[in-house]
């Protein structure tokens, strides 16, 4: 995802060069409701933010109810970076690409049983909850798989060389996490995933997502054909503009991250305009979807500690956060793969873990897809 949000001062838009690829409280509360403009909310937890307006009783159980979450310090044990007290936070976001159940006709390919991180982001949040850094991690990154044990207590062996996504396929959240920080030697503090249906229906109880196209994007694989022009988006669009690599660009996975960078950025932008107090069963139909397709670590697994968390980071826009991607290189063997540029990724992952801005040289020179611009806000 390399077309970026607006950057803080100090942190660039991303840059460099492209490999070759082969292939009622009345208004008061109305407010409060227009300004979750937060990514982790827009992914996975739009209506959760809100719930304080529901009340309590059987809405809140059954709320409750719904949502999985995963005791990831269990799994993973001592073993993990040491937290950095400085007042910031780390929250690895994935995307889950399964193939079963409701997924299925959705998401295309075989039902095997497994599932991968179709998307990852790493969300730094700064000290003070006003902006954040948002790093994407290209699932065609080869890295080192660290042995891991996932939430069942099965053990997983060591692998070198391993598509970052096999991570989460191969041991579930746990692993994914441990992956993540094996790659930043950052300690993940929280773990937010949704899937592809739960994605789509999030969505379309928002209305749809206004954006404008700059170029014709076709993609029978991802069920996508957008003219050039401005469209509101329904779930089914979303999903395949979000998914799409063959659509536009070269067909990688970094012009594909362009694209979701650039879709999340409109996302924030459409929440900020919905008044979500309007309607009580609006209200309530957004927060089951939430809640259903949210799955969580235990530190975030229920809506009182959603609620709790996405309260603090209510003052974050799409205008104090930026969005860049992992610094990584074609590999050379195999146009289809990208490698960590160690180098320039320290500065990224020193930059987060002392909570600074990332420094313009973090970026500069790294690989880039080539759909930038190519969906952009109204």
């Amino acid at each position: 995802m390399s077309a970026e949000s607006t950057p803080e001062p100090g942190i660039p838009e991303e840059s460099g060069t492209t490999g070759p690829r082969r292939r009622a409280k009345g208004r008061r509360r109305r407010t409060r409701g227009k300004r979750k403009g937060l990514l982790i909310a827009a992914w996975t937890a739009a209506g959760i933010v809100v719930l304080g307006g529901t009340g309590a009783g059987y809405l809140y159980f059954k709320l409750n109810g719904n949502i999985k979450s995963v005791d990831i310090d269990q799994a993973l044990g001592t073993d993990r970076p040491t937290k950095v007290d400085n007042g910031s936070e780390n929250i690895l976001v994935l995307g889950s690409d399964t193939r079963s159940g409701s997924n299925k006709k959705l998401g295309g390919g075989a039902d095997d049983g497994s599932a991968r991180s179709d998307t990852a982001m790493i969300v730094h949040v700064y000290e003070g909850r006003k902006k954040a850094s948002v790093v994407s991690i290209p699932r065609d990154t080869l890295v080192d798989r660290p042995e891991c044990t996932d939430s069942d207590g099965t053990e997983h062996d060591a692998a070198t060389n391993e598509m970052f996504n096999s991570a989460y396929s191969t041991g579930g959240a746990s692993c994914a996490v441990k992956t993540v920080e094996s790659l930043t030697d950052i300690r993940m503090d929280h773990y937010l995933e949704v899937d592809f249906s739960g994605f789509q229906k999030l969505i379309d109880e928002l209305g749809g997502v206004e954006v404008t196209t700059t170029k014709t994007i076709t993609d029978p694989d991802s069920h996508l054909d957008l003219k050039a022009g401005t469209h509101t988006l329904t779930g089914k669009q979303a999903l395949g503009l979000v998914r799409t690599r063959h659509g536009v660009g070269d067909g990688s996975d970094l012009g594909r991250i362009q694209l979701q960078q650039a879709f999340i950025k409109a996302l924030i932008n459409q929440i900020k305009t919905v008044d979500l107090f309007d309607s009580p069963k609006k209200l309530y139909n957004l927060a089951d979807t939430a809640t259903n397709a949210v799955t969580t670590d235990t530190g975030l697994g229920s809506v009182n500690k959603l609620m709790s968390f996405a309260n603090g980071l209510k003052g974050i826009s799409s205008k104090n956060m930026t969005m860049v991607t992992m610094p990584v290189q074609y590999d050379p063997q195999d146009g289809n793969r990208v490698l960590v540029d160690k180098d320039k990724a320290k500065l990224v992952w020193k930059a987060l873990e002392n909570d600074r801005a990332i420094p313009k040289s973090a970026t500069k020179g790294t690989a880039t897809g080539q759909a930038k611009g190519v969906v952009t806000s109204p």
